[in-house]
């Protein structure tokens, strides 16, 4: 009887995903490093009447009008003033483009595909998560965070 190979969802040939890991409040987040388009110091948003909550405005980005998101306020967390937060992170899915409000860049991180593991089931509300998955590095848990679900829908950036 011959065994069959064991299948398994991860690639077992090594790849490994680049992301950068960033602070928000005291926590460690992440995003996949082609994603992001740059990386600014902070740069005072024009406010817009109506927009959400989480949206501090807009910046001019070489004649591009940028919405600028304060990451804090949009996953929920008690934010700190705003100047206490002095980069924003640019990144793009698809066609739309958003600033990120975080505390502080930390680092480019290479982590193993088979080290990334889905977060577990636990969300008390029926809102959609914002974290893709899940890796520790250093004894640090690094939260991946899904850009599709955080970034807002279209046009709400200045409902």
């Amino acid at each position: 009887m011959t065994e069959m190979p064991k299948q398994f969802d991860k690639q077992q040939d090594g790849a490994e995903i680049e992301l950068l890991s960033f602070l928000v409040g005291e926590q460690d987040y992440s995003v996949d490093i082609m994603s992001v388009r740059e990386i600014r110091g902070g740069a005072t948003a024009t406010s817009l009447p109506h927009s959400p909550q989480y949206i501090c405005g807009v910046i001019n980005l070489r004649g591009t009008v940028l919405p600028i998101m304060d990451l804090a306020k949009r996953l929920g967390m008690a934010a700190d003033t705003e100047e206490d937060r002095n980069v924003i992170i640019v990144v793009a899915v698809g066609d739309r483009t958003v600033g990120l409000l975080v505390d502080a860049v930390s680092d480019i991180l290479a982590i193993p595909e088979e080290d990334i593991q889905p977060p577990p089931e636990i969300r008390a509300d029926g809102e959609q998560s914002f974290i893709s998955s899940l890796t520790i590095v250093d004894g640090r848990m690094i939260r991946i965070l899904d850009l599709k679900a955080v970034l807002p829908p279209p046009g709400e950036e200045s409902s």
